[in-house]
């Protein structure tokens, strides 16, 4: 069985992905709140909850295969404020990295490292800080790549990630990981220009990760959405029309259309709302609600990302409902199951989500890359034996 460390844990969402095939022997988070739902989720044992700064390879058990490590956004998120490595909550990285190369000097270097941020890292600081990353598997002895992975793919969520997995120097990866070249499917334009942006030895070390196309996805947003939602409440008729009249004519005319369509067809539509500032046709900055009817919940977001709670929107034979997005189905959108535990309180739960990785896409990558290359080091073992 397959062992890993997880790191900027949070609620165990990369351990939910990976699964029980493999065992956790490590995981850190700062966050209070997020590791008490960890613990109720996965059990008091693996989680040291503490900034990561203190923790010492010392405190570290045994020898991981895996070491997953989602490395706070705010900084290098475009909806933050831009400090990149250098801000406080990205800037973790470095003493995370410090704790990966004490790990690499006790001779238990991991054979698969796997990062995973915002797509802002790639033009974070004009790529600087995405070739500090790369930079960083280089120096300790990984050849390393990046894919970049919408959710939408697996779940009814729009959630780009960027992916970057670091492999031993000496495992070399099997056919059907890897590609000669960028693939449209996974390495974006603005993936490759950031990979061309590395020094010819960096790029000289770099992987074109390749997976399989998931088949294609059949859950909608609607099909998620709660009638009867504990901790929300459906806005009264005062507060949907103060929502509609935050709407500019392009996103009323979305809501028209739905109203027409939902008549018409008696199909329920579900749309979601952000609001943000625009600019009116005067100048003035002025608060909207934008909505989206595509079957496909906006990227979730947290307040300390720089964004609002997300709002639902549903139609249903004409009849306009509206109201925030609960808990449960947030855990939903990022393919948790029904029977995780989530925080009684909707602003931590919301938090613990928004900041989550995409379930479903942990398991794709684990199925499709870490078990081929972990299958294929033990079989040269044995041939080695």
């Amino acid at each position: 069985m397959a062992s890993f460390y997880e790191f900027f844990a949070g609620g165990g969402m990369a351990r939910a992905g990976l699964g029980s095939e493999w065992t956790c022997l490590f995981a850190n988070d700062f966050d209070q709140k997020k590791g008490a739902t960890y613990q109720r989720n996965w059990g008091k044992n693996e989680l040291v909850i503490g900034d990561v700064r203190n923790v010492k390879p010392e405190n570290i058990p045994g020898r991981a295969n895996l070491i997953w490590g989602s490395f706070p956004c705010q900084d290098l998120s475009l909806a933050g404020a831009g400090a990149g490595l250098k801000g406080d909550r990205s800037g973790t990285f470095w003493p995370f990295w410090d704790v990966v190369k004490g790990l690499i000097a006790e001779d238990r270097a991991p054979e698969i490292i796997a990062l995973e941020n915002v797509v802002g890292t790639l033009h974070s600081h004009d790529g600087k800080d995405f070739t500090a990353i790369c930079s960083a598997l280089d120096r300790a002895g990984y050849r390393f790549g990046a894919m970049v992975i919408d959710a939408a793919m697996f779940v009814p969520q729009s959630r780009p990630r960027l992916f970057i997995i670091g492999i031993n120097g000496n495992l070399r990866p099997p056919e059907g990981v890897h590609r000669h070249g960028p693939s449209p499917l996974w390495h974006t334009r603005t993936l490759c220009s950031a990979y061309e942006k590395l020094p010819a030895k960096m790029q000289q070390n770099w992987v074109w990760w390749d997976l399989p196309s998931p088949p294609p996805r059949t859950a909608t947003f609607a099909d998620f959405v709660e009638e009867n939602p504990t901790g929300v409440d459906w806005h009264t008729a005062a507060e949907t029309k103060l929502l509609l009249s935050m709407m500019s004519d392009i996103n009323l005319d979305k809501v028209d259309e739905a109203r027409k369509l939902s008549k018409m067809t008696g199909l329920r539509f579900v749309g979601a709302i952000y609001k943000r500032t625009r600019r009116d046709e005067n100048g003035f900055k002025v608060q909207r609600a934008e909505v989206r009817f595509d079957d496909v919940a906006g990227c979730l977001r947290t307040p300390a990302g720089g964004s609002s709670r997300q709002l639902i929107m549903v139609i249903d034979d004409g009849k306009v409902r509206s109201r925030l997005i609960s808990s449960r189905e947030t855990a939903r959108l990022m393919g948790l199951p029904d029977d995780y535990a989530l925080p009684e309180n909707y602003n931590e739960a919301y938090h613990l989500t928004g900041d989550g990785v995409a379930v479903p896409v942990v398991r794709h990558i684990a199925q499709n890359i870490f078990g081929p290359l972990l299958a294929m080091q033990a079989a040269l073992a044995r041939a080695a034996a």
